[in-house]
């Protein structure tokens, strides 16, 4: 394998030191010592693949070496400071790079698999040959997977789907990207994946003779004409074929490129010259020419492409481009250093990689999981359209964007002052999809209220939709900041207080500093826009506040203050749900005002105790709710006896917690139960826990605990279900 290597490092790469690789397959081998991978082979097997990989694509000395280093840190006693004392820094700094992207331990997969990319993105900024390893390092595992269990061979491939096919494609190495889409798709969709191979298997004899008589009359035509060039035939691979069939809805044999020809000439001048005896020779197929030359892809991709009737009446597929735009479709940003003399531009490299700087800028404002994954793959490997602005400048964009992305791909002032469009001197409206070749113009006015809230849906590349957000956010702020004012008011007087009064001086300060808020102004915009919640933000400023204000009235004190109250009919709005014949009687006394706290929810029948709080009578508490050893630390004087009265105030609200195997159909099962049982749901929440098993809280309005009981024991034997309980707090 080493001398294999070795070969690989003659073919392809230059200058690169081979005894330093040597050298650093022997410190690999030692480190990883006896070692093994799942199919048994010695460990030193995987690096060395990664290696030949890397010397396939014509990779510096570095990053080789790296390759046969790169799980030295993360799998052996060898450390960073090892790597660099026996090669070098900048290798060291390669083989961390790599290793830290998959260290991190998180809640739950997306989080983890959000934080990778994330990561790499971050590795790619300061140098792109990190992930380079990566992709060889992936392309390696794809190639041994079935080794591994099925449910890892799905994981993998899923994740070489979401991430690492489509890095592939943004750095242009498609020898990559559609290897690795092909090993994926074997594992994900293995009954479509080996029928495909087997149809196009039955008749691969009849499509090589056809394509060999396609490229003996090219030959012919273009040695006439005086060019030289290079034809092959280029096989369609069964993961593009089987997307083209699903996306298009068509069959195998409706598929165009099943066939297809690619034409190596020396000179961009021999491409178009290629091109006109192509179309001389065969008719072309309308709307199916395009030109990646004049407008090439953002990952570097150059060519000629054209869709032609051949003989039989068979369409097929035309490539043409020169050999070094040949080397960049296959290597893409690797071409850099290979037959580059090791040497590399570091200015071209920055224009080759500006795509970065736009997801690195949208991505730290997207803070969701799942959004942020769908974004990236959108960016990474949508097909694009070509438009030119007024002035013949060719814009590149996401499939089906729209005028608005225009705007805001030539410059966010202009997105944001956007009142209209023109396409090709016809107005359009603004959720147009463009198309490539379109000419459009955008008409701008200062007097532009700016973007609406529905141009997030209308735009469809992440850098639109990321500006749209950042203008809400930086000019909707004093609106925000207003009503979240109002909202943090509402709430503190629903609870019984003034908000100014009690959110100041050091409390104020503790929240501020609790949420990251460098004043309160930060803290009422978060409110408007929905960041936190009112209610919690309220609660937590009313319980310090109580804490520093300890009540200092005997129980007699606080109970003739409520029935002074309710003589002279100033009711709190709680007061509302009493009768005159009680439903909780406290002390012996009748009429008082009382509230059914929410942090336990009692209902007729449970164990209860009162707790007198200023200003809002007594609180009704569960005796096992967990808050009330909270308040008990303010002292027993403010615990009054209660019991429950003849009369009733309607439904109660209780909440229980129903822990059970998560599987399809138990969701549905409980809810016949609480239909069955005529009982009124008021909110359910589903989520997993440990991959296996979910957690399911129900909150529902029932008329006693006897009709509480009888609900949790039938739902206690649904199948799976391994506990049922009511919820503290």
């Amino acid at each position: 394998m080493l001398e294999k290597l070795m070969d690989r490092i003659d073919k392809n790469c230059i200058n690169v030191d081979k005894e330093l690789v040597k050298k650093a397959y022997n410190f690999a081998y030692d480190a990883h010592g006896e070692q093994k991978r799942e199919s048994g082979e010695p460990y030193i097997t995987h690096p060395l693949e990664v290696a030949c990989i890397l010397a396939e694509m014509g990779m510096d000395t570095s990053t080789i070496v790296a390759g046969l280093l790169h799980d030295v840190i993360e799998d052996t006693i060898c450390t960073y400071e090892d790597v660099e004392r026996e090669f070098s820094k900048e290798v060291a700094d390669l083989v961390e790079g790599v290793t830290k992207l998959g260290k991190i331990k998180y809640k739950t997969k997306e989080e983890q698999q959000v934080d990778n990319v994330r990561k790499m993105l971050l590795a790619m900024a300061k140098d792109v040959r990190v992930i380079l390893i990566k992709l060889a390092d992936r392309l390696h595992n794809m190639r041994t997977l079935k080794y591994m269990p099925e449910g890892k061979q799905k994981e993998k491939s899923k994740e070489t789907f979401d991430i690492y096919a489509p890095l592939a494609h943004r750095l242009g190495i498609s020898k990559i990207k559609w290897e690795l889409e092909d090993l994926a798709f074997r594992y994900i969709n293995s009954a479509e994946y080996y029928d495909l191979v087997k149809k196009i298997a039955e008749k691969r004899a009849e499509r090589e003779a056809y394509t060999e008589m396609i490229i003996n009359q090219l030959s012919d035509n273009l040695e006439k004409a005086g060019i030289k060039s290079d034809i092959e035939g280029r096989p369609k691979h069964f993961y593009s074929i089987f997307r083209k069939m699903v996306n298009q809805n068509k069959t195998l044999e409706q598929v165009f490129d099943l066939t297809a020809v690619r034409i190596l000439v020396h000179t961009v001048r021999d491409c178009y010259a290629v091109l006109g005896i192509v179309h001389t020779m065969y008719k072309p197929i309308p709307g199916r020419f395009k030109d990646y030359i004049a407008m090439p892809k953002p990952n570097m991709y150059q060519s000629l492409h054209s869709t032609v009737i051949g003989p039989q009446g068979k369409p097929f597929e035309i490539q043409i481009r020169t050999e070094e735009m040949h080397r960049t479709a296959e290597y893409g940003i690797a071409a850099h250093w290979k037959y580059k003399e090791g040497k590399i531009n570091e200015s071209n490299m920055e224009l080759k990689l500006s795509w970065l700087r736009e997801i690195l800028e949208w991505q730290r404002e997207t803070p969701d999981a799942e959004e942020f994954m769908e974004g990236f793959k959108i960016d990474l490997f949508s097909d694009e359209v070509f438009v030119f602005t007024p002035k013949g400048n060719v814009i590149n964009l996401p499939s089906e964007s729209t005028p608005i992305d225009f705007a805001y791909k030539i410059h966010t002032d202009v997105g944001n002052k956007c009142v209209g469009a023109k396409v090709n001197n016809k107005m359009v409206p603004l959720d147009y999809h463009l198309k490539t070749g379109e000419i459009v113009e955008i008409i701008t006015s200062n007097s532009s209220k700016g973007p609406t809230i529905e141009w997030i849906n209308i735009a469809k590349s992440n850098q639109a939709k990321s500006k749209i957000r950042a203008w809400f956010k930086k000019v909707k702020r004093e609106e925000s900041v207003g009503k979240g004012k109002e909202l943090l008011e509402k709430e503190a007087k629903k609870q019984g207080y003034n908000f100014g009064e009690i959110a100041k001086g050091d409390i104020l300060n503790n929240i501020l500093k609790k949420y990251s808020f460098n004043s309160v102004e930060d803290l009422y915009a978060a409110a408007g826009m929905g960041d936190i919640s009112p209610s919690s933000i309220v609660a937590k400023i009313k319980e310090a506040y109580e804490k520093g204000n300890k009540v200092q009235l005997t129980n007699e004190e606080i109970l003739s203050s409520i029935n002074n109250k309710n003589a002279k009919g100033n009711q709190s709005k709680h007061n509302k749900k009493r009768t005159s014949s009680p439903a909780i009687i406290v002390k012996g006394v009748s009429n008082l005002l009382v509230r059914f706290s929410k942090c336990c929810n009692p209902v007729p029948g449970d164990d209860i105790v009162g707790y007198i709080t200023k200003g809002r009578g007594v609180s009704i508490h569960r005796k096992d709710c967990v808050n009330l050893a909270n308040l008990l630390e303010d002292g027993e004087n403010k615990i009054v006896e209660v019991s429950w009265g003849e009369s009733k105030i309607g439904d109660y609200i209780a909440e229980i917690q129903v822990k059970a195997d998560d599987r399809d159909g138990l969701l549905a099962e409980i809810m016949d139960i609480i239909t069955q049982t005529k009982t009124n749901l008021y909110a359910i929440n589903a989520k997993p826990i440990r991959g296996t098993t979910a957690l399911i809280n129900i909150k529902f309005k029932i008329p006693n605990i006897e009709h509480l009981k009888d609900l949790m024991k039938k739902i206690k034997r649904l199948r799976g279900v391994s506990d049922v309980y009511r919820t503290k707090n």
